[in-house]
């Protein structure tokens, strides 16, 4: 997931790891900014409990892009919310960037409401931003693996090693992750 959007964020956002952007990351995203290609940006850190993503406390229209790693599920509220509050904040031309786990196990931070299919991540920004990309990646075969306890193992960087194998064979029916990218569009002149 973090491959294929670091490649979508050199193919949209473009710049040179985030250099004169404004970014916003929620709930301790700011590596994930650093992740995906925008380590330079001017990044604001917006952490719970301190700061709310249904009702963020800065004014319309100012971040270049707002992001959040692993946070929509934990949304004590409408997801609908969040997501708009995340493209409030967002200039007009601006993205949001917001990834979040689908087959998982129950986990807290501090509790856990929600997963998104990717047509739902689509779904959240109708209306309001137009998605770039929204997808999905992972397997039935990391069910056992996290049962072992292996799922959070380095991957293996042997091709022939079957842990390598099983973590960079992705089946669209089984993603263990989704993510949306979207645009806020500019208005009309």
């Amino acid at each position: 997931m973090y491959e294929r959007l670091t490649s979508v964020v050199a193919n949209t956002i473009g710049g040179q790891d985030g250099v004169g952007l404004s970014a916003l990351a929620i709930s301790g995203s700011r590596y994930f900014a650093e992740q995906i290609g925008l380590g330079k940006a001017d990044t604001v850190e917006a952490n719970y409990p301190e700061f709310d993503m249904l009702a963020l406390p800065f004014p319309d229209n100012e971040f270049d892009v707002v992001l959040s790693d692993q946070v929509l599920e934990h949304v004590e509220g409408s997801p609908f919310v969040a997501v708009q509050e995340s493209i409030r904040v967002t200039r007009p031309g601006g993205y949001i960037i917001h990834t979040t786990c689908f087959f998982n196990e129950i986990h807290g931070s501090p509790q856990d409401f929600w997963r998104f299919t990717p047509d739902a991540l689509r779904l959240l920004c109708r209306g309001v931003a137009d998605p770039i990309e929204v997808g999905g990646w992972g397997n039935l075969a990391l069910l056992p693996l996290t049962w072992l306890g292996l799922r959070f193992r380095p991957v293996p960087a042997s091709r022939w090693h079957p842990l390598h194998r099983l973590a960079v064979y992705n089946d669209p029916l089984w993603p263990v992750v989704t993510w949306l990218v979207a645009r806020k569009p500019i208005p009309d002149a």
